[in-house]
């Protein structure tokens, strides 16, 4: 049976320490990235809700004005449609 040299066994023992010491910062680092790129994920989205709800008002907004300026002509073209009815029944 052969002998691992004690230089082998110190070497891989203080590289097990290492790691074992390093592990809680390497979680904290990861977690800390994780909810980093979470609250860039979250601003994305509300910005981009906003920009819907920008384009949703803009399009509601213009279709009240298309039916306000269009009032007069529809009102016209009613009133027009009843003289021609009228006239065609005399």
């Amino acid at each position: 049976m052969s002998t691992v040299s004690p230089q082998i066994t110190d070497a891989v023992t203080q590289s097990n320490v290492k790691v074992v010491g390093e592990s809680p910062a390497m979680a904290m680092g990861s977690l800390y990235q994780t909810m980093a790129h979470s609250t860039g994920l979250m601003f994305e989205n509300s910005v981009n809700a906003q920009n819907q709800q920008n384009i949703l008002g803009q399009a509601a907004t213009t279709q009240g004005v298309m039916q306000i300026y269009s009032f007069d002509t529809v009102a016209d073209a009613i009133s027009i449609a009843k003289m021609l009815q009228a006239a065609a029944n005399n």
